[in-house]
């Protein structure tokens, strides 16, 4: 799966705390019924199909 995705890596822990503390942060304040894919792009290349690496 992570060979598979645009990232060519697993996200780190202080990458997905980035994610929740915009949606808990004053900066997220008008976010609302979102999702949000903290994968490194594996959703999409499942979807799309190969995206490469950047």
């Amino acid at each position: 799966m992570i060979d598979g995705c645009a990232a060519g890596r697993a996200g780190t822990a202080d990458e997905l705390a980035q994610v929740a503390a915009l949606l808990m942060g004053p900066d997220g304040g008008f976010i609302s019924g979102s999702d949000f894919l903290v994968d490194g792009g594996v959703t999409a290349a499942w979807r799309f199909g190969d995206l490469g690496r950047r």
